[in-house]
């Protein structure tokens, strides 16, 4: 199967530092939207040399839970939204109608590079510039080892972890096109401390522990800021799906208490706006 154009386009860069750039040859299919200066230029703009205009967020896995809460609240914070989904159209369209600012829902497999690509291309194209991206969609099949089989393992680590890979990949380009910004991965208390029958969930998500670490380093030179959020045990969808996990993380809790979506947004929307803070990991729980 042929890579969509911006795949192509992505492949033809020879990367000096980071996100530096030098253009080899722009795919034919992309040379109008360049012309036009929607798609990269020949020469990277510096730190702080960032496109003039309102900003943009790409959100992953936002047509539910906390993926949701933090579209909509950033997407009432001044910004563009574009509101990924994979299988939730309707409810992803409501997201993006309920920003105050025009939104747009895209429909993607972040495990799949084709399709991450071609979200970029999209937001690319109707915003011209990106600043800020929230890793955040994630699915669980949870089983123990010895039993755990190998497709399972395959799926959860294909979207979980390399969907963060597809996704900066894809758009940490445009976002040093626009001057920098911010990179949000959404990791797990079962990448921290472990869980028994989370062997591939724990697995993936403590990689976005060191994915994390890594590419702060890498993209700080384009002003770009990347952080780690373990957001504790919500009642969200996939939360309240296991209620025997829910009611022992309520337990575990100092305070008795399951961690709110809400206050994990406002932390995601505050943290966005900062311009110091990168290479971090913030843990938003009250489980010691």
């Amino acid at each position: 199967m042929k890579a969509p154009a911006f795949v192509n386009t992505l492949e033809k860069y020879q990367w000096k530092s980071s996100c530096e750039m030098i253009i080899v040859k722009l795919n034919p299919v992309m040379q109008d939207t360049y012309e036009r200066g929607m798609i990269m230029g020949c020469e990277p703009r510096g730190r702080g040399e960032g496109i003039a205009g309102t900003p943009v967020a790409v959100v992953t896995g936002a047509s539910r839970g906390l993926g949701r809460r933090t579209a909509l609240l950033l997407g009432k914070s001044g910004y563009h939204v574009a509101v990924n989904y994979y299988r939730s159209p309707n409810e992803a369209r409501e997201v993006a109608a309920g920003t105050d600012l025009p939104s747009l829902a895209v429909r993607a497999d972040v495990g799949n590079l084709r399709d991450v690509a071609e979200m970029a291309e999209t937001v690319f194209r109707q915003w011209g510039r990106v600043d800020v991206l929230i890793n955040n969609a994630a699915i669980t099949r949870d089983g123990l080892m010895m039993r755990y089989g190998e497709k399972d393992w395959d799926e959860v680590i294909r979207v979980n972890l390399r969907g963060c890979f597809n996704t900066v990949k894809s758009f940490a380009p445009l976002m040093s096109r626009s001057g920098g910004g911010h990179i949000i991965n959404l990791s797990s208390r079962s990448g921290m401390k472990g869980k028994a029958g989370q062997v591939a969930y724990g697995a993936a998500k403590a990689s976005l522990i060191g994915l994390t670490r890594t590419l702060a380093r890498e993209l700080a030179p384009d002003n770009i800021k990347v952080n780690c959020l373990l957001p504790g045990y919500m009642a969200t969808e996939m939360g309240t799906h296991a209620k025997d996990a829910m009611k022992a993380a309520q337990g575990e809790s100092i305070l008795s208490r399951l961690s709110d979506p809400g206050e994990v947004a406002g932390f995601i929307a505050y943290l966005v706006g900062t311009e110091t803070i990168t290479g971090q990991v913030f843990c938003l729980d009250s489980r010691l």
